[in-house]
C-alpha cells in the first residue's frame, strides 16, 4: 500500500489539512475556519483519520509556537495574539489520536521548505507571508534557522516612512514591528478600506512596500540568502513586488552584490500558496516510520 503523507496548515484565519503520496500530488483536501481549539483540533483529526495508510503528518503552525522537543509544552502554541489559542496543546491530541509520527514547525518554515523543493539548485532562502499577520522562515544549507525556538523576523523594528509616523501599528506587543506596521490589517486601520478594496494608486501602498523592503534589507544583511520570497495575500497585489524592489534598491545603495532584483525578491514559485503544503508533505516524509 502507497504510503500517504498528511500537511496541517494551521493558519489564524482557517485550517488547510492535505495528504500527499510519494511525489508529493495533493490525493485530498479540506479546510476549514480556525475556531476554538478543541473544534479545530477535533476536525483536523476527523480529516486524517480517514486515511489507513497515512505514514506521518507535518503541522506547519501559527505562532508563537513551542518547537523543543525536551520542552514540557513542545507543540503547543505559546503566547499568542490569536484568541483562546495562548498555551493550547496542538500536537498531543492529533499525535494520541492517531498515532503517527509528527514534525511540528512554524507555517513560514513549512512554506520555506516547499519553495526550496520547487526550485532547483537553491539552498538558501527566506521566506516571508505577508498576510493577516507576518512571519518568516529562514532555510540555509539543509536546516531551519533557530535555537531554542523558531525566529520571529515579523515582529522585527522598523524604520518609520516619512508619511506614518502618526501611525502607531496594529500589533498588540510591539507599536513599531513589521507586522504591526505592514501587515494586512493595517491597511484597513490607517484608511478604513479593506485592502483588496483599496485603489493601487493610494498612497498606502507604498508606506507598505517601505517596511517590506526593510524586510528584505535586514534578511539580505543577516542570512545572505539565495533568494527572498514573499507570499500572503498583501503580495498578491501585482504591483507591491514592483514597490518593494524599489525602496529595496534604495536601502541597499549598492551595499553588497546581490542577483538581479527581479530574481533575488520574488512571490512564491507554488501556485495558489501551496508552498507550506508542499513542504509539510516532504517535512513529514523525513519522520516517517
Amino acid at each position: 500500500m502507497t504510503k500517504l503523507y498528511g500537511s496541517v496548515e494551521a493558519g489564524g484565519t482557517k485550517f488547510i489539512c492535505a495528504v500527499g503520496n510519494e511525489d508529493f500530488e495533493v490525493v485530498a483536501q479540506t479546510q476549514f475556519p480556525t475556531t476554538k481549539p478543541e473544534e479545530t483540533i477535533a476536525k483536523t483529526i476527523a480529516f486524517f483519520q480517514q486515511f489507513d495508510n497515512l505514514a506521518a503528518v507535518a503541522v506547519g503552525s501559527f505562532g508563537p509556537i513551542d518547537i523543543d522537543e525536551a520542552s514540557e509544552t513542545y507543540g503547543y502554541v505559546t503566547k499568542t495574539p490569536k484568541p483562546d489559542w495562548s498555551n493550547v496543546d496542538m500536537i498531543g491530541p492529533m499525535k494520541e489520536a492517531l498515532q503517527v509520527p509528527f514534525y511540528f514547525t512554524t507555517d513560514v518554515n513549512s512554506s520555506a521548505y516547499g519553495e526550496v523543493i520547487a526550485r532547483q539548485n537553491v539552498d538558501n532562502l527566506v521566506y516571508y507571508t505577508i498576510g493577516t499577520g507576518i512571519g518568516a522562515g529562514a532555510y540555509q544549507n539543509g536546516e531551519f534557522i533557530g535555537g531554542v525556538g523558531h525566529t520571529e523576523m515579523g515582529h522585527t523594528y522598523m524604520m518609520k516612512h516619512d508619511k506614518d509616523h502618526d501611525f502607531e501599528g496594529v500589533c498588540p506587543f510591539h507599536k513599531g514591528c513589521l507586522e504591526g506596521l505592514a501587515a494586512g490589517p493595517s491597511l484597513e486601520a490607517r484608511t478604513g478600506i479593506r485592502g483588496e478594496n483599496i485603489p493601487v494608486e493610494h498612497e498606502v501602498w507604498d508606506k507598505q512596500a517601505y517596511y517590506i523592503a526593510q524586510a528584505a534589507i535586514q534578511a539580505t544583511m543577516m542570512f545572505r540568502p539565495e533568494v527572498i520570497v514573499f507570499g500572503g495575500g498583501v503580495m498578491a497585489q501585482d504591483h507591491m513586488i514592483k514597490l518593494v524592489h524599489q525602496h529595496f534598491l534604495d536601502l541597499l545603495n549598492d551595499y553588497l552584490p546581490i542577483p538581479p532584483v527581479k530574481e533575488y525578491i520574488v512571490t512564491p514559485a507554488v501556485a495558489n500558496n501551496g508552498s507550506a503544503t508542499l513542504g509539510n508533505f516532504a517535512l513529514a516524509k523525513k519522520v516517517a516510520n
